[in-house]
């Protein structure tokens, strides 16, 4: 299919989501940490390959930005899927439980794949749908949350690969099903050709001397001298370390916390993996397109300042959530659901503060916050479990969200020099 051919644009969205229900594999790095802590492996060691994963993911997505437009977004894909699926590959076949050896396969190589996939869809997606750029994204990105509950499940009660195969062999099964996933995705992602418009859209113009949302469009270079690059890169820093911590400690935590009210280990492991699996999950996936759409009425600013708002107020009450189980399921989900609005909502934040045409290479710089957020909270809160105090892991990133919030809402559109 050549570049200047058009498709279907829904098609778009089929290859979107399916590139993306592999990559949310990344999500379901939880239900490896038990049977690693059973293996010998420190919380913290848990916590490091899923951290490096994603420094690696956010570091590599800034050079896969960069080379959108030169090897296309097709090439991209599918050098992710190789890359994504190889490493889990490689993680089956020679790693066993050796933590060097899936802090290499899985954190380093697994990580370098999803940071070159990852962005494609989101900017592929906003080219064919710039009349709905938040709900093109939230659906863009949708199955990079559900794909943590599938990959979950089927490793657990569903197909019970584990139980069955063991890590190894888990693993192995994982690499071939992803790099599969994400080759046959690539074929739809190509952009539309120069000048195609949806049918019935027309682009928005500037009223009262002040320039239409996202048609001022600055280069890189540009927007990292804007205070609001700064502002927004908080933001997403203060919410991906709450949201990500939470996902690393979202079995571990509520099991401790769980047996502390009484229940024996099984049942307090079935309560945690449930929350995990279903409710974190689905609410995932579900916020995605949720916030996504709601940003399209309320404004982008206005969306994320009230989610960090509820993020940071659900963040801070788990400490008192995670201990009951019906009120941990609403804990889980409220974090997930706000989570995961984080990816719909701030590649379309970029675009609207620095336009569109260039949103993705822009939003890779702002999406390094993410690889940072993962590096300190899901450490933060490995290091601190280790001591036995998880509560004040959520008390700090709670409190950083709220901070972001107030961030979020003081952005104001910049000009150029």
């Amino acid at each position: 299919m050549s570049q200047g051919k058009v498709l279907n644009r829904l098609w778009v969205v089929v290859g979107a989501v399916g590139v993306q229900l592999a990559l949310g594999a990344l999500y379901a790095w939880s239900v490896f940490t038990s049977p690693l802590v059973e293996a010998g492996w420190k919380k913290v060691d848990t916590m490091i390959v899923f951290s490096v994963c994603l420094a690696v993911f956010a570091i590599v997505m800034l050079w896969a930005g960069k080379q959108l437009n030169k090897l296309g977004p097709k090439k991209l894909t599918m050098l992710s899927g190789l890359l994504f699926g190889g490493g889990y590959l490689l993680a089956g076949l020679f790693a066993g439980t050796n933590f060097w050896l899936i802090l290499l396969f899985i954190g380093i190589v697994g990580g370098a794949g999803l940071g070159l996939g990852y962005v494609v869809p989101i900017a592929v997606g906003m080219r064919w749908f710039p009349d709905k750029k938040g709900l093109i994204t939230g659906l863009a990105v949708a199955g990079f949350g559900f794909g943590a509950l599938l990959w979950v499940k089927f490793a657990g009660e569903w197909l019970s690969l584990i139980k069955l195969y063991g890590l190894s062999g888990t693993f192995s099964i994982y690499g071939v099903i992803f790099a599969v996933m994400v080759v046959l995705g690539s074929f739809v992602m190509i952009f539309p050709p120069d000048g195609w418009k949806p049918a019935g859209w027309t682009e928005p113009v500037a009223t009262g001397g002040v320039a239409a949302v996202g048609t001022v469009n600055f280069e890189s270079k540009q927007m990292l001298k804007t205070p609001q690059f700064y502002m927004i890169f908080l933001t997403l820093l203060f919410g991906s370390s709450a949201g990500l911590m939470s996902i690393g400690l979202m079995r571990l935590y509520p099991m401790e916390a769980l047996q502390a009210s009484g229940l024996d280990k099984i049942e307090a492991g079935a309560i945690a993996g449930t929350a995990m699996a279903v409710f974190f999950s689905l609410a995932n996936g579900i916020g995605r397109i949720g916030w996504g759409s709601l940003s399209d009425k309320l404004g982008r600013k206005n969306s994320v300042a009230i989610m960090y708002a509820i993020q940071g107020i659900t963040v801070l009450c788990f400490t008192f959530m995670a201990g009951n189980e019906y009120l941990l399921y609403l804990g889980a989900a409220l974090i997930g659901f706000n989570f995961g609005g984080n990816f719909a909502l701030f590649p379309a934040f970029t675009a609207d503060t620095f336009g569109t045409k260039n949103v993705g290479n822009n939003y890779p710089w702002i999406f390094l916050s993410y690889g940072f957020g993962g590096i300190f909270g899901p450490i933060l809160g490995g290091m601190l479990g280790d001591i036995g105090n998880f509560p004040l892991a959520f008390t700090i990133c709670g409190v950083a969200c709220l901070v972001g919030a107030v961030l979020s809402f003081m952005v104001r559109p910049p000009q150029k020099a």
